[in-house]
């Protein structure tokens, strides 16, 4: 990765909040209505989330109603950004995004990213709706992810900003992400809990479309005035005039062996037909299961345990 758009800046000014846990920041209008939160950085190169989370904190943006919370995940991965290395500050140990779980937040083991998460347990929790900022290591188009509730799907159409839906029927199959901790992970639950992946980590269009999304998640939900279209969002959705596209999850890989590799150069959105060889992993074929099987997140180089590619269909 030769060209930087888009680079770290120093986040210590953010560093304390006003809820006694750092870079976490809390504003209520005094006024009923929803807890939203906003968080960036749950992984450290995804710099979009910074983008849109400072701009929050700069402009002085304050809930209509409800009370609106700005929080920064994975500081400590975001300050070991070396761009000799650049993805390599997306974690320090675990996956922040894959650790939201019972079993991983009340178990012993130990990391900046599991004692990070434990103290924003709570903020998690309080949330009635969270949006949570991603970006992609490849040139991608912007997408939503999102479990398969009724709600979530509503929203996402209803804020219309990225186009493209990744749903996903049984959770990731590889952990437990931000939006579905706890009571968001549930069925009867009344939040609405979404990952806006906004275009690649070091594009200056990732940031930009990761304000958009903030503006339009925080309109849907009245915390904010309504936010006029732009010219530049059809580009942002990564489309123009072309109706949403949705795909369901159907399996995620994760990479047993370093000899995983795909039988050709992969950046996501590509298809396969049923059967066709996606990828091996060691003795493993790992075939597309229908036909239109569309790939998305395909991983850049094998790491052993983790995500090696989203085997995906489109929906009606």
């Amino acid at each position: 990765m030769n060209e930087f758009e888009l680079l770290p800046r120093d986040l210590s000014p953010y560093r304390v909040g006003n809820v006694g846990i750092p870079y976490v920041h809390r504003f209520e209008s005094g006024r009923p209505g929803p807890h939203v939160l906003v968080n960036a950085l749950t992984h450290g190169n995804e710099f979009c989330g910074m983008v849109a989370a400072t701009h929050l904190l700069d402009s002085g943006v304050r809930p209509r109603i409800g009370t609106l919370t700005v929080s920064f995940a994975n500081v400590e991965a975001y300050e070991s950004f070396d761009r000799a290395k650049p993805f390599d500050s997306r974690q320090l140990v675990h996956n922040l995004n894959r650790i939201w779980s019972s079993a991983w937040l009340d178990g012993a083991e130990q990391s900046p990213e599991l004692r990070r998460a434990r103290e924003m347990r709570p903020v998690v929790a309080a949330a009635d709706h969270i949006l949570d900022l991603h970006s992609t290591s490849s040139d991608v188009q912007p997408f939503w992810v999102y479990p398969k509730f009724e709600r979530n799907g509503l929203a996402a159409l209803a804020i219309g900003l990225p186009n493209v839906h990744l749903v996903m029927p049984q959770g990731l199959g590889s952990g437990t992400p931000v939006i579905q901790h706890g009571r968001h992970g549930e069925a009867g639950h009344h939040g609405v809990a979404l990952v806006a992946e906004c275009g690649q980590h070091f594009k200056r269009a990732s940031g930009e479309t990761a304000k958009r999304v903030t503006g339009r998640f925080l309109a849907h939900f009245g915390l904010v005035d309504g936010v006029e279209a732009s010219p530049d969002d059809a580009v942002a959705a990564g489309t123009a005039d072309v109706p949403p596209r949705r795909y369901e999850l159907l399996r995620t890989h994760v990479i047993r062996s370093e000899t995983f590799a795909f039988t050709r150069p992969l950046i996501g959105f590509e298809t396969f037909d049923a059967g066709e060889l996606i990828a091996t992993d060691g003795d493993e074929e790992i075939r597309a299961p229908c036909d239109d099987c569309t790939v998305m997140m395909p991983a850049r180089r094998a790491i052993v345990g983790r995500e090696g590619v989203y085997l995906t269909r489109p929906m009606a």
